[in-house]
């Protein structure tokens, strides 16, 4: 199974020639447009499958830091978005879809990343699984807070898609877990390998569907993009030194706040907003795993032991 963990490592390899082919040849993905929803769907299959009961000892035993890491997660970056969106003076479709980023839950590649750098992995996918549950509920109603000063946010419109495309294919995958048991672990691998695959798709899409417009906006867009991404980190461990925790910790909430479950943003943003809109959450899907991955290699090599 080491080709597929190689797979899901490469996730953004996979993005970005997703969103090179989505410019180029739009039809490509295009024709797909009508199961956007499906893929998506499969990813969070794919993930409640891999997920333990043990990952969420956690939260059982410290509620607390779990609580707090939410806590900023789910008010540093919608704040962050309405305010770099206020700032950078974006267009209403631009600024929801800005916004949207930092009202999703956080990525399940940070899982992956805290363990590179060195972090609390423990912690980062109790506080992963935590925003993801609750995201039905905390996703519209920060967009609704934030984004209704652009434009009609409808809020049970996006509680319900969240609940089919998020918690029932969680659900689905933990079923699927428990009735194979240990045999699972035989196949455990592939299913990453196909939520990649699954997010790759979903950012190629809304290239494609954006590729006659994408040059006269993307200055602006890898700006709020840019922006956001970096100061999601800092801020993520800023609370951490806020909170008192110690230095894995820190750095699990920093990548925690930083990265965040775009490809469910942009499935949003096409279904209840406009194609325009999923676009920040494109990019940010892409560019959140590089920058984490680059410091998670800071990290681990200001870890090494200096000769």
């Amino acid at each position: 199974m080491v080709i597929f963990q190689m797979f899901s490592r490469l996730m953004v390899i996979w993005v970005i020639l997703a969103g090179i082919i989505g410019y180029w040849y739009p039809p490509v993905l295009t024709i797909f447009s009508p199961y956007k929803d499906w893929f998506f769907m499969f990813t969070m299959a794919g993930i409640g499958a891999v997920l333990k009961i043990e990952d969420f000892i956690p939260i059982v035993k410290k509620p607390h830091w779990v609580l707090l890491g939410t806590v900023a997660q789910f008010v540093i970056m919608p704040t962050l978005g309405f305010l770099i969106a206020k700032g950078l003076l974006l267009p209403p479709s631009l600024a929801i879809g800005i916004i949207l980023v930092g009202s999703t839950p956080g990525a399940m590649a940070s899982n992956v990343i805290s363990y590179m750098a060195g972090a609390d992995v423990a912690y980062s996918v109790a506080l992963t699984s935590t925003s993801t549950l609750l995201s039905p509920i905390l996703t519209p109603l920060c967009t609704y807070i934030f984004g209704s000063v652009y434009i009609s946010v409808p809020f049970w419109g996006m509680f319900i898609s969240i609940i089919k495309m998020v918690i029932i294919p969680l659900m689905v995958g933990f079923a699927v877990r428990y009735i194979l048991k240990e045999r699972i672990n035989r196949i455990v691998d592939i299913f990453p390998a196909i939520s990649s695959l699954c997010i790759a798709f979903i950012c190629g899409l809304v290239v494609a569907l954006n590729a006659d417009k994408f040059k006269d906006v993307s200055l602006l867009i890898f700006s709020a993009v840019i922006l956001h991404n970096f100061l999601g980190l800092i801020l993520g461990y800023g609370a951490g030194i806020l909170y008192r925790f110690d230095e894995k910790r820190k750095r699990t909430l920093s990548i925690e706040v930083g990265m965040q479950n775009a490809g469910l943003g942009a499935v949003l943003a096409l279904n209840h907003f406009s194609a325009e809109s999923a676009l920040p959450n494109a990019l940010f899907a892409t560019w959140c795993i590089i920058t984490a991955s680059i410091l998670a290699e800071l990290w681990q090599w200001k870890n090494k032991p200096q000769k």
